[in-house]
């Protein structure tokens, strides 16, 4: 894909979205229940999409709500029900629309206090403290957060009792029973006013317990002992108030360097498609902090609900599988209270250099599909040590080996890197060297190339025997994965594997595309032909089902 002109560049004003009207079609426009496009669709992500489109509308929260009020119903969920929101336009909306049908089928709600912003991990850290020691009456929880993508844009997710994000039989029964709920015209949908609705939620303070708690995870006082500089950028984000608090409770030399809120998201540079995207592991949307990078010993963003990081140092913006293996490699020779049963978990699209330190280790590697919900149950039951996606999402265990959350925090793993400069008096990217000249140096990329509907239903559905090829860019085939080592799970496409090299191919679920994730350790060149004869292994199961 070709870099945009305006790629790093401020946003100019032509590009902003505007506001008002994209929160009048948000009550004005009603989708249609019968075009697929405009239904509930829950994707790795939970249901997300914009009200100009008809894809995120008032009409689908309602029905979404009430149909997670009655999945809790028949479920036997009664605790409380932690809802948080991010920064977005559409969040707020969202969130009292939410509210006004949960309160009115008698869930118990809590909110933030003064309806503040709620990042992802806060939630899924006091679902996990409230349900401690609980069998019964358990907790759960509702992000209304899109992520990182555009100001446009809307989500809303749902973590069960687990604490992180629900599995495809969850969703998939909220998603069914929504779209009934919407072709029967909103019918079934209880709801209060939104004044009531907030007289009857419970405001709470997610902030103050997870700041205070941090350092059951983290090694703080290395952090500030060592007298670490650290930069912050929530990019208008959720996490602008536990940073904040962060800072002021533990003491450390911590400077937020945009502490603005503006739906608009006016201050962000351009992602590389000309496109407002806070995307913290970017080079283009984090231009600004790449920027003061001198500035800092280490500097981090998030997205806007910090379930993903960016990690600056003073040699740039890290790759995020760069990251993942530094993160590894330290977490589990600093924590010595980490039993020799918790593993290291990745998705199959993340770097092979973390199956080289996860061996180096003697850690067993659990490889699962795309989707941070893989993780959740061994996070939650200590069997994973770590747990990350190549998208910049991670999370780890307590130093006593106990669960923290089970939802990415990118919060957590923007301290690491502090606590791994503190510890070691190197910084993250300078453990990363030596971790290329000890393992060798990785070429890795991620490509788009045209899918047709048929085609993307093919490579969703292949079987190894499918694919005809034996060599792969000059060396032999070893594996063909259609599904995941670590959980058998089909991952909804094809990994091929060769001692120096891999690609995996995964259909896109929202454009007639599909992604090829390609990783060579014999460079660039060869990375292009891998990505190559990529193209030309899907051609051929194309071709053999008969859709080329």
């Amino acid at each position: 894909m070709s870099l945009h002109p305006l790629a790093g560049k401020p946003a100019p004003q032509d590009i902003l979205v505007n506001i008002p009207r994209l929160l009048v079609e948000y009550y004005a426009l009603r989708p249609d229940p019968t075009d697929p496009l405009q239904q509930v669709a829950f994707g790795t992500s939970g249901h997300r999409g914009t009200s100009h489109r008809r894809t995120f509308n008032e009409a689908h929260i309602l029905a979404i709500s009430q149909a997670l009020a009655e999945y809790r119903a028949q479920s036997g969920i009664s605790g409380t029900l932690f809802v948080g929101m991010d920064t977005h336009a559409l969040s707020e909306a969202a969130w009292a629309s939410a509210i006004e049908v949960l309160v009115a089928n008698g869930v118990r709600v809590f909110i933030e206090k003064g309806r503040g912003y709620t990042p992802t991990p806060l939630v899924s850290h006091a679902i996990l403290s409230y349900n401690r020691g609980r069998s019964h009456g358990l907790a759960d929880g509702i992000v209304i957060t899109p992520s990182h993508n555009p100001p446009q844009d809307g989500g809303f997710k749902y973590n069960p009792p687990s604490g992180g994000p629900a599995d495809t039989s969850v969703t998939g029964a909220i998603q069914e029973r929504a779209n009934q709920i919407l072709q029967g015209g909103l019918r079934e949908v209880r709801r209060v006013s939104l004044e009531e609705a907030l007289e009857a939620a419970e405001e709470f303070d997610f902030v103050s317990p997870y700041v205070q708690q941090l350092h059951e995870i983290l090694d703080l006082e290395a952090i500030k002992a060592a007298g670490v500089k650290i930069g912050v950028d929530p990019l208008g984000g959720s996490s602008l108030a536990t940073w904040q608090k962060i800072a002021d409770h533990y003491g450390l030399d911590l400077t937020i360097v945009n502490e603005r809120i503006d739906p608009s998201f006016s201050f962000m540079s351009v992602d590389k498609d000309g496109k407002i995207r806070m995307d913290c592991s970017s080079p283009y949307a984090m231009a600004s902090l790449i920027g003061l990078k001198d500035r800092f010993d280490v500097a981090i963003g998030n997205d806007p609900d910090a379930d993903r990081h960016g990690i600056v140092t003073q040699d740039g913006l890290m790759n995020p599988n760069h990251y993942l293996a530094v993160a590894i490699h330290y977490l589990f020779q600093h924590r010595p209270e980490w039993g020799p049963e918790k593993g290291v978990g990745k998705t199959l699209v993340s770097s092979s250099m973390i199956d080289r330190v996860a061996a180096s280790l003697g850690r067993r590697l659990v490889e699962v599909p795309v989707g941070f919900k893989y993780f959740v149950e061994g996070l939650l039951q200590g069997t994973l040590g770590f747990g990350g996606e190549e998208s910049a999402g991670a999370s780890f265990l307590r130093r006593d080996g106990s669960a923290w959350s089970t939802d990415k925090d990118g919060i957590i793993l923007g301290l690491l890197a502090a606590e791994i400069l503190a510890k070691t008096g190197k910084s993250p990217s300078g453990h990363y060297k030596d971790l290329e000249a000890r393992f060798g140096a990785s070429a890795y990329a991620r490509v788009d190339a045209p899918a047709n509907p048929a085609q993307k239903k093919v490579l969703a559905n292949l079987r190894p025997e499918m694919v005809s090829a034996t060599e792969l860019a000059g060396e032999p085939i070893l594996v063909k994965l259609t599904h995941a080592p670590g959980n058998g799970e089909p991952i909804g496409g094809l990994k091929v594997v060769t001692e120096n090299a891999w690609f995996s191919a995964r259909p896109s679920g929202t454009e007639d595309v599909y992604k090829i994730y390609a990783e060579s350790f014999r460079g660039t060149e060869h990375l292009e032909r891998l990505i190559q004869e990529a193209k030309e292994v899907v051609n051929g199961a194309f071709r053999s089902a008969g859709v080329l």
